[in-house]
C-alpha cells in the first residue's frame, strides 16, 4: 500500500472572532489555487490515490475535495478522526482496515500530526524524523502492513518542487 500523507493547503489566519472553533477555519483562495496545482502535478507523476481520507476539519476536507476534483477521482473523501489528533496507530489502522493493500490512499491532515505519523510509520517512534512538512506537501510511504516502523519513505514533494511538473504533458 502506498500511503500519501498530504498536509492541508494554506488556511485563513487564526482569528477567534471569525472562527471561534479552529476546526472551522477554511482555505484561502491562494491556498486553493496552490493545492489545485499540486494535485495536477501529482497526476502528471502518476501519483493518483484510489481513496482520499481526510481529517474532518474544514481546511483538510476542502483540500481533499480539491484533490478529488483535480485528479478526476471517482472516490468520495472519507472523514477519519484519527487524522486530527496525536498519532494513534490503532485508530489509524482502523481508518485503513478496509483499504485494498495494493491500493494507494491519500491522507489529508495537519501539522504536527503528519510529521509524527510519518516518523511512527517509518522509524517506529513519533520524534525520530525531523520533518518540515509544508502546506500542500505530499509524502509517500510504502507499507506491506500498517504498523510502526513498517513503512519505507518513497518520496517527499514540496509544492515548489512540483511546480516544474505543472507544465509537462502526459
Amino acid at each position: 500500500m502506498l500511503v500519501m500523507l498530504v498536509r492541508h493547503a494554506q488556511a485563513g489566519e487564526l482569528d477567534p472572532e471569525r472562527w471561534p472553533d479552529d476546526r472551522l477555519r477554511p482555505l484561502t483562495n491562494p491556498g486553493r489555487a496552490a493545492h489545485a496545482r499540486v494535485s495536477r502535478a501529482l497526476a502528471r507523476l502518476d501519483l493518483e490515490p484510489a481513496l482520499v481520507l481526510s481529517s474532518p476539519w474544514v481546511r483538510a476536507m476542502q483540500t481533499a475535495e480539491i484533490m478529488i476534483e483535480e485528479l478526476g477521482l471517482d472516490s468520495d473523501q472519507v472523514g477519519c478522526e484519527a487524522l486530527t489528533v496525536e498519532p494513534n496507530l490503532q485508530a489509524f489502522q482502523e481508518c485503513l482496515a478496509d483499504v485494498d493493500p495494493d491500493a494507494s490512499v491519500a491522507l489529508v491532515g495537519h501539522s504536527p500530526f503528519l510529521e509524527d505519523l510519518a516518523s511512527v510509520l517509518v522509524t517506529g517512534a513519533p520524534s525520530r524524523m525531523a520533518i518540515d512538512f509544508p502546506k500542500s506537501g505530499v509524502m509517500g510511504i510504502e507499507m506491506d502492513r500498517v504498523d510502526a516502523g513498517a513503512g519505507t519513505l518513497r518520496f517527499f514533494l514540496r509544492p515548489k518542487q512540483m511546480e516544474r511538473f505543472r507544465r509537462r504533458k502526459r
